[in-house]
């Protein structure tokens, strides 16, 4: 067995447990707004949804149209709050450090902003290991349309086939099957209570990120 020469991840919900810090954010819009706080149980099924399906959680009285108008100032106090109480899942660390000790080279495709991902990655200290990242807004189509994985892998000179996809999100799933790339779907991400990764014709699924540090968990690729 051996651990797949690129690894692509999502970043929200499968390398990163951000919930903590959405959650600050809705709370500050709701506290501006008069509304007592939302709990982590409520928000965190939505955060791999995005802004706009956040929003919807926390302000589900508001019509959509008056939402839309709010993500801009979502974006603005997530900023603020970017980095402050997420942290990469229980075991991540130790994966991504045996998949660079078995020579992957690893990236991150996400639909969060470019720039807020971007400012991660100093506070994560994977500003020099990650190998490319592309954001929900750095191309002109986001997942689930494969095109940012297709980028990503010819950004690192690799076919799609040659990658592995992990995410948590069922849109991860249908990217990379499009892309032609084998995926990982990571159990210990966001879902809603009606979700069935089971159904979402992932290669592997995975409930811990530990299983991540052993070769033998990965689809094989060419």
């Amino acid at each position: 067995m051996a651990f797949p020469g690129t690894v692509l991840f999502d970043l929200d919900g499968t390398l990163l447990d951000s919930a903590p810090d959405m959650l600050a954010t809705v709370n500050a819009m709701r506290a501006a707004r008069s509304r007592s706080p939302m709990t982590i149980a409520e928000l965190r099924p939505h955060v791999s949804k995005g802004a706009r399906a956040m929003a919807a959680a926390a302000f589900p009285e508001v019509d959509a149209g008056e939402r839309e108008g709010w993500i801009p100032e979502f974006l603005t106090r997530y900023a603020d709050e970017l980095g402050r109480y997420g942290k990469p899942f229980n075991g991540i660390e130790a994966a991504l450090e045996q998949l660079e000790s078995a020579g992957t080279v690893w990236g991150i495709v996400t639909n969060k902003p470019e720039y807020l991902a971007q400012q991660l990655m100093p506070m994560l200290g994977w500003q020099n290991r990650c190998a490319v990242l592309i954001g929900g807004d750095t191309l002109a189509r986001r997942k689930p349309d494969p095109l940012p994985l297709t980028a990503a892998a010819e950004r690192l000179g690799v076919a799609p086939e040659s990658c592995v996809y992990v995410g948590d999100d069922e849109r991860d799933i249908i990217a990379a099957r499009a892309a032609g790339m084998p995926s990982v779907v990571a159990l210990w991400g966001y879902r809603l209570d009606g979700d069935d990764p089971a159904l979402w014709g992932g290669d592997v699924l995975v409930d811990d990120p530990r299983a991540l540090g052993d070769p033998a968990t990965w689809p094989a690729v060419p």
